[in-house]
Order: C-alpha cells, then sequence, then structure tokens
C-alpha cells in the first residue's frame, strides 16, 4: 500500500476479492476475508505529538440560531431508461446555490444533479445497475488549491471529478479510482481513466453505502464544495422480512461540519506559512469546521411522531469525528439533565449486525456509517438534542468541537399503529475466526513525516513492514511504487493496523469488508 491525499490503492489486474464479516460490519460468506487487529499507541506518545489545528477564522459567522430549519430529506434517484438490459442513471455535477440556514444568504455549492444534499439511489442485491457520470462544473474551483499536494501539481486541470461508491464491491474500472478523473464534457482525462458509464453489481447484501469525489489531489475541496454524503442503499428480502421502520420512518442522516463567510460563500481555510519548505503551503492537515450540518442544513429540527425511527447515519466530515448522545431538552434546546432514548444499533459500514446492540452513547468516524433505531413511543410533546463531545482531532485534541447536531421534535400525531419490530436477530452472514484461521498475518503503519522544528506534517504513509529493517530505515512506499498486499480469493487473512501517529483514523479497503478482532495500545 502506498501514500496519498486519498488512500485508495490501483492494481488493474486486482483479483476480484469478495468480502467478509465485521464485528461492526458485515459481509458474505462466500469469499476470501480479512479479520482486523488495530493497534494504538499508548497515551504517552499520542500526548507527545503535537496537534494542527485548524487556522483560527475570524471572519466566518459565529452567531448562527439553532433548530430553525427543517432536515431536508434528499430525494431517491429514478432511472432514465435501460443500457444493456439493466437500469441506466445519468447525474450530472452542477453548480448551484442554496440556503443552507434560515439566516444565512444562499451559498455556492457543486452537487450531483445540481442539489445538495446529494440524492439517494435505492437498489437490490443482485439486481444491477449503470451510472454515467458527468460534469459540468466551471474550470476555475472556488476554494483554495495546493499545486504542492501530490495530484495537484501545476499543470493538471483545477477541477476535475470521479466519483467513488464508498463500500461497494465494484470492478476496477468503475471504482472510482482517484487517477481517472475527468473534467466538465470529458474534454480532459486522468491517466487511469477507462469508461465514462460506471457499472455497479450490487452483489453483497442490504447495506448502507455512500458515494462522493474521489479525485487525487482535491478530495477534500470536492466534497466539501458539495460532492458527498450521497446515500446509496441495498436492499435484499431477508432485510425486507425483518419488519424494521420503514417508509417515511427511514431517514438517512448525512453529518458534516463548515465554516460560513458572512455572505453565505463556503470558507475552507489555508496553513499557516513554516519555514520548512517541504510543508505544504497552502494544505491544512485536517479541517474542523464550527458549524454542523445534517442533510445540508445547520443544526436543523426534525418533527416526529412518537413510534420507532429508523436512522441511517453517515459522518461525511472531512476529519471530524462525533461522539453522540441523545439528550432531552425545552422546545429552545436547553438541557433538561435527562438522556433521551437509547439507541439501538442494527448494523454498521457493512450491513446488518448479528444481532441489536443497545447503546446509550454512538461514536463515528469519517466515512463511517451507524444504521440506528430509536424509539420515541411515549415522549409526545418532549424534545431531544443530538449532542457531540468527541475531541479534534480524535481522541484528545483541543480544536474546535460543536456541541449540538439536530433536534428531534416528537410534536406529530401517530398517524397509524406502530407495528414495526426489532427482531433479536438481524444476520447469520458472520465469519467464525475459530473456524475459519487466518493464512497470513500482516502488519501495516500509519505514520506522519513531520518538520523537525513545528512537526508540522510534509506526508502521511501507510506503510507494510514486511521487511522490518527497511522500515527501521525510514523506507517508505510512493503511490507509484509496485502493489504489496496480494491475498488470494477464497484465502482468511488477520490484517494488523499500527497508529504511531497522534490522532485516530479510519480505514477502508475497497472490496472488502472488516471483521474487527481487537483493538488494543501497543
Amino acid at each position: 500500500m502506498s501514500n496519498s491525499d486519498n488512500g485508495s490503492q490501483h492494481d488493474p489486474k486486482r483479483r476480484r476479492l469478495l468480502k467478509a464479516g465485521g464485528a461492526l460490519s458485515v459481509g458474505g460468506a462466500a469469499g476470501g476475508s480479512v479479520f482486523l487487529t488495530a493497534l494504538f499507541p499508548p497515551a504517552a506518545l499520542a500526548q507527545k505529538k503535537k496537534h494542527h489545528r485548524t487556522p483560527p477564522q475570524s471572519g466566518s459567522v459565529k452567531t448562527l440560531a439553532k433548530f430553525v430549519d427543517a432536515l431536508p430529506i434528499a430525494p431517491t434517484l429514478a432511472p432514465s431508461g435501460k443500457l444493456n438490459g439493466v437500469p441506466f442513471f445519468q447525474v450530472d455535477m452542477r453548480p448551484l446555490f442554496k440556503k443552507l440556514h434560515r439566516d444565512l444568504p444562499a451559498t455556492a455549492l457543486w452537487g450531483y444533479n445540481g442539489l445538495y444534499p446529494s440524492p439517494t439511489f435505492e437498489v437490490r442485491t443482485g439486481k444491477p445497475i449503470a451510472v454515467k457520470w458527468t460534469n459540468s462544473l466551471p474550470g476555475t474551483h472556488f476554494l483554495p488549491i495546493d499545486d504542492t499536494i501530490h495530484g495537484a501539481e501545476a499543470g493538471v486541470p483545477a477541477v476535475r471529478t470521479v466519483v467513488h461508491l464508498h463500500g461497494s464491491k465494484t470492478m476496477p474500472d468503475s471504482d472510482g479510482y482517484p487517477e481517472a478523473w475527468f473534467t466538465n464534457g470529458f474534454a480532459q482525462r486522468g491517466p487511469f481513466f477507462v469508461r465514462q458509464v460506471y457499472e455497479y453489481p450490487n452483489d453483497q447484501q442490504a447495506t448502507t453505502l455512500w458515494y462522493h469525489d474521489h479525485a487525487l489531489g482535491i478530495t477534500r475541496l470536492n466534497v466539501y464544495a458539495g460532492l458527498g454524503g450521497g446515500f446509496y442503499l441495498i436492499r435484499d428480502d431477508h432485510e425486507d422480512s425483518l419488519g424494521l421502520p420503514s417508509g417515511p420512518y427511514e431517514i438517512p442522516l448525512s453529518i458534516q461540519d463548515r465554516f460560513f463567510n458572512r455572505d453565505g460563500s463556503l470558507l475552507y481555510p489555508v496553513a499557516d506559512p513554516d519555514p520548512d519548505p517541504r510543508v505544504p503551503p497552502i494544505w491544512i492537515p485536517e479541517f474542523f469546521g464550527d458549524t454542523v450540518l445534517v442533510n445540508g442544513k445547520v443544526w436543523p429540527f426534525l418533527e416526529v411522531e412518537p413510534r420507532k425511527y429508523r436512522f441511517r447515519i453517515l459522518d461525511a466530515s472531512n476529519a471530524r469525528f462525533y461522539h453522540m448522545t441523545l439528550q432531552e431538552t425545552d422546545a429552545r434546546g436547553e438541557p433538561k439533565d435527562r438522556r433521551g432514548p437509547v439507541f439501538q444499533q442494527i448494523g454498521s459500514d457493512g450491513g446488518l449486525l448479528p444481532a441489536p446492540v443497545l447503546r446509550t452513547e454512538l461514536l463515528i468516524a469519517p466515512a463511517e456509517r451507524l444504521d440506528v433505531v430509536i424509539d420515541f413511543s411515549g415522549l409526545s410533546g418532549k424534545h431531544f438534542v443530538l449532542t457531540n463531545d468527541a475531541r479534534a482531532p480524535f481522541p484528545d485534541g483541543d480544536d474546535v468541537v460543536p456541541t449540538e447536531i439536530m433536534m428531534f421534535k416528537v410534536n406529530r400525531p401517530l398517524r397509524r399503529f406502530d407495528d414495526s419490530k426489532v427482531p433479536g436477530k438481524l444476520n447469520a452472514g458472520f465469519l467464525d475466526p475459530r473456524k475459519d484461521p487466518p493464512v497470513r498475518t500482516r502488519h501495516l503503519v500509519l505514520s506522519e513525516d513531520d518538520a523537525p522544528d513545528t512537526e508540522a506534517p510534509i506526508q502521511a504513509n501507510i506503510t507494510t513492514i514486511a521487511d522490518p529493517e527497511q522500515f527501521k530505515q525510514g523506507v517508505r512506499l510512493h503511490w507509484d511504487d509496485p502493489v504489496t498486499e496480494d491475498p488470494k480469493a477464497g484465502t482468511v487473512e488477520e490484517w494488523r493496523l499500527v497508529n504511531t501517529t497522534g490522532d485516530a483514523h479510519p480505514i477502508h479497503v475497497h472490496l472488502v469488508q472488516f471483521q474487527i478482532l481487537d483493538r488494543r495500545p501497543f
């Protein structure tokens, strides 16, 4: 594996790995599988690392009223026809202006089909679809580009896009590889561009996926501009049979953080100057905004009936973790020092869990999904705020932390009897590590190369340590180096990810779902 702004690895001849299950994400039992052990640095080591704060933004809006705008629900996409016998969708990336808060002027954004929040795909297991992603964006980016970043060098088109369906089992030429980018009208194309129409087989169990931009060197900017946070829901007959809340009682929640200028425009910070010329002059290592949006609205509210609701939660923020609880409040959002109803977690990134798990709090990292049921029965007239206290960077940084996410108002009458349920057994498709011993154990290390005086990051790496001596000598793999991790289809492996940085980092590997074995300090 190698380092990049995006973290994707490409091999046109890579094997079509089948999915594994996960303790917090689930997969099929019919293919190659990966168990994961995550090794974290001890607190003493993490505390020695300097956390890099988002530079102060004196011009940003500081006082926006909370819970004054209703939560939007993204529309569901419909196919425009058929291509080679399968449903065919056309999705165009276009600029738009939209009010994101009652008191803000309309914000300039980029959106899929000119929409923000992004529209939702609803598909069925075993029913493939085809999507033509097109780019009708202007030639100039409205956010600050750092041309010292790999993939964003001078001479590369400033505005280029490619879409990755996150968590999908998809062949390489439809995977949204970072160097398969294209510009407006496909006028220019990246070196690994292969096709205009992507094929999604939907050859996996019911789960919550999401799609986002993936262009090398500017993923963070394109997602911030609006090209991220779109849901892709795979459904199957087994999930349908469970009787979970559905229809208007199943609601996706896409959470993002942002800065806003007073004119309503998005503000993306740039780095403070660093004396080391190797430190990127504009790029900031992690972004943390002071304002939270859910489904494209700032601190919204949702009116609900006194019954069960299913929420599919996505952390579509650039870097922020959220540690969430439900707290009872008054109508203005003032806390009453009482907890709200519990979360019944029924799924995560790869699909349904074996059984529901009762939780009073939820932790979610960027790109992760949580599938939860909240029961508001017997709570008519009450208000609950979804709160956050995750430090940034997680787990012990000192950057800005927005403490509220959204409000639930239990003020709608019950339209009909709630016959939905949460069964005690949800999914049997998990691997048993006692019956499926790994054929190989791999060690991979997350590390940073920092400037010696300021500890400003120069480069982030994820590197194999198959050769410990080379690793000790500072040898690091790069984007164009040969692929090092080559598990064989039909086998089980254990991967140990060793995080030597001061922050927590979510990891995902294309085509495969991890089954988590352990998390521990080293």
